[in-house]
């Protein structure tokens, strides 16, 4: 199924952050990072890896492109990110690709996944971090028109064994307990989550931020 979403999300995650003493006074600087996906697959008994692609790093790499990336069943399209500072010394991380898909579940009577296009952003607030999101074109499973955050879908195996795979859209990850930082993930595919003949993850549009420079 085939469709756009479009959500926001806000995490305030500091409202109960607890700094030492002096803490407050020290002039910290947000820190950002971001990519357009990563690889980390064994299948088989192969391993099939791809370091984050087109990473930023505030203060560093602040900005980056490819033109495309392909590893074995996974293809990712152009796709650029690029982590600044904002106005008013606020950071953000954003990411956008386009033409991702991936065959991994075929050879298992699985679904291809497939993203035309995508955004990924983080944001960092005064106690806090804004994560948000964008979608289209999604085809291989279906999501709401609204898509609520961590939104867990099950593919199941053909034969009713051990699910095929957990693909998470619109992940939020934030520590426990909170410390104000955020990582925003578009997709997260998790092979064979209960075991099976592959294993490992494939990321799709990743955006990281943190107010106090963690």
């Amino acid at each position: 199924m085939s469709r756009f979403a479009k959500i926001t999300v806000v995490a305030a995650t500091c409202a109960g952050l607890v700094m030492a003493p002096g803490a407050a006074q020290a002039e910290v600087a947000p820190t950002a990072l971001g990519s357009v996906g990563e690889v980390d697959v064994t299948l088989d008994g192969t391993v099939s890896e791809v370091a984050p692609i087109a990473p930023c790093t505030l203060g560093a790499t602040e900005s980056n492109r490819t033109s495309g990336v392909t590893e074995g069943d996974t293809k990712y399209g152009a796709g650029e990110t690029s982590c600044v500072t904002m106005p008013g010394g606020f950071a953000r991380a954003e990411v956008k690709g386009s033409r991702f898909e991936t065959k991994v579940l075929r050879r298992f009577g699985g679904p291809t996944i497939k993203v035309r296009t995508y955004l990924a952003r983080c944001d960092t607030t005064k106690t806090g971090a804004a994560g948000y999101v964008e979608l289209s074109g999604l085809s291989g499973v279906s999501v709401p028109s609204s898509i609520p955050a961590n939104h867990k879908i099950t593919v199941p195996a053909p034969d009713g064994g051990k699910p095929l795979a957990e693909v998470m859209v619109n992940e939020l990850i934030a520590p426990t307990p909170p410390d104000g930082s955020l990582r925003t993930n578009l997709m997260r595919i998790t092979l064979f989550p209960q075991g099976g003949p592959a294993s490992g993850e494939i990321v799709v549009g990743s955006a990281a931020c943190d107010p106090f420079g963690g």
